[in-house]
């Protein structure tokens, strides 16, 4: 059994079990969130599709860390001008 869920935007595919990584929320570790927006739920027979999300239907997390992505860098480089910069983001 596997749904599809909504948060901050972004579709993801769950499963009882599964790790997920989203964006950053405010919550503590161990805390429970119950995220109601759920587009699709599929049991391998039927399949229940919302116009856009389901009545009735929501998925509950737990939070277990917080992690940060990996950075990535930014290089800008003119030759023989001696300019040079570098800029990075998460």
């Amino acid at each position: 059994m596997y749904a599809l869920v909504e948060i901050k935007g972004k579709q993801y595919k769950v499963e009882q079990g599964s790790v997920l990584t989203i964006d950053r929320v405010a919550e503590e570790k161990g805390s429970r969130l119950e995220f109601p927006s759920v587009l699709m739920v599929s049991d391998g027979a039927s399949v229940k599709i919302g116009t856009p999300y389901l009545q009735g239907a929501s998925v509950s997390v737990v939070v277990e860390d917080h992690v940060r992505a990996k950075k990535v860098l930014i290089g800008k480089f003119k030759k023989r001008k001696n300019y040079h910069r570098k800029q990075g983001h998460r």
